[in-house]
């Protein structure tokens, strides 16, 4: 398969359906599990336990002597995560203290590869990227889009698409595809994430189009944005598409009204694993990443949370990201 699959316009993105079709909620009785209905039809169930039984790998010793001698000596791999809980990609089990979702899978897929234990650190989303830059982390598994603007500051190894999803009170007539459909919206965002800067840009757009402008709302946690849109205070949460699926089909309150490319609006956005730049990082992370993609655990990985239409073929190292906001 070529890896062209990586580069799929945001018009493609349009099109997509979901990639998670979620139904029922945790089940006490058999442990824990969530129904997962993907979009050729199947169905599964998730395993939302503390007993996670992860898929693994072997420690591949090529690729683990790739690694700083400092962070092999140490042996371990400190990795941050966003302390907000945003399933599938990362939450808490039904213990509410194990972290479990998409993104610490590939972390410790990653680490079983390179040969570390992989010690995981939740903090807010800016403090991600503060200890990043003070070498506090090793890296960042925590839905972080390529932009062009953060590489100057970091490396990236890709691992899987980034699309978003508009979310809107169940109900609404909403169907967004562009900037004119939230033109005059309230629309709440996570502020310092590639999802504020389209939302912005959209905005300034609008206004150059003699429309008006968005009216961006930025709120402290998901329980607060989630209740501003029940409330009618918000018309549109603008977040990654897989959590706004499965929030959306795991409480019936809401529905995603359009997806878009989290690059714009003529590159496929890519999530990638962050290391500060010229750590020395990057090479092994990729490399880590190809073997588990090569070796089948990595699709296992994305096949247990629902989100096989996320996939990569390559883990690429610092690919173009969505472009720098025009000055």
């Amino acid at each position: 398969m070529s890896t062209s699959i990586t580069r799929r316009t945001a018009a493609a993105a349009l099109g997509l359906a979901a990639a998670l079709v979620l139904a029922a909620c945790s089940n006490p009785d058999d442990g824990g599990t969530t129904e997962v209905a993907a979009t050729s039809g199947s169905k599964m169930r998730i395993n939302i336990s503390p007993d996670q039984k992860r898929i693994t790998t072997d420690k591949v010793d090529s690729i683990a002597a790739e690694v700083p001698q400092e962070i092999r000596e140490r042996g371990t791999l400190e990795l941050v995560q966003s302390s907000g809980s945003a399933a599938p990609l990362n939450f808490h089990a039904t213990d509410n203290k194990t972290l479990i979702g998409i993104e610490p899978d590939i972390a410790h897929l990653v680490a079983d590869v390179l040969g570390l234990k992989p010690k995981f650190h939740a903090v807010s989303w800016e403090n991600i990227f503060v200890g990043l830059d003070s070498a506090k982390y090793d890296a960042g598994f925590s839905n972080i889009t390529v932009t062009e603007e953060r590489k100057e500051k970091y490396d990236f190894a890709t691992y899987r698409q980034d699309n978003l999803g508009f979310e809107a009170k169940k109900g609404s007539g909403l169907k967004i595809s562009g900037p004119k459909d939230v033109a005059g919206k309230t629309v709440a965002v996570q502020s310092g994430t590639n999802q504020e800067k389209l939302l912005v840009e959209w905005s300034k757009e609008n206004e150059q189009a003699g429309r008006k402008p968005v009216n961006i709302k930025y709120y402290q946690n998901d329980s607060d944005t989630y209740l501003a849109l029940q409330s009618g205070r918000i018309d549109v949460y603008l977040g990654p598409n897989p959590t706004a699926a499965y929030h959306a089909a795991t409480t019936g309150k809401t529905e995603v009204v359009g997806t878009y490319s989290g690059a714009g609006a003529t590159l496929q956005g890519l999530i990638a694993a962050t290391t500060k730049k010229d750590s020395g990082l990057v090479k092994p992370l990729a490399d880590a990443l190809n073997h588990v993609i090569e070796n089948g655990t990595y699709a296992k990985a994305l096949k247990r949370w629902g989100l096989s239409d996320e996939a990569v073929t390559k883990s690429e190292i610092n690919p173009p990201g969505l472009p720098k906001t025009d000055q």
